[in-house]
């Protein structure tokens, strides 16, 4: 039982110094962020002047008059 806890201990002191794969540096800090936010807002203003330019089709049936207002269960 003895070896077991150290087996783990061992192993968690390898395991807690390991380095993961490289960051490349075009991917960290603000520059990147703020150039991917730019874009996507390009393509957010794209995308409303499709919109905005596309035919507005007015629903039917909306210019029928409706029954006034009566309240219901009163007395």
């Amino acid at each position: 039982m003895k070896w077991v806890w150290l087996a783990c201990a061992a192993g968690l002191v390898v395991s807690c110094g390991t380095i993961g794969p490289p960051i490349p540096p075009e991917d960290v800090g603000v520059g990147p962020i703020i150039e991917r936010q730019k874009a996507q807002e390009a393509r957010d203003a794209k995308q409303r002047e499709a919109v905005d330019s596309q035919a507005v089709v007015e629903p039917l049936g909306q210019d029928v008059n409706l029954p006034p207002l009566r309240p219901v269960g009163t007395r």
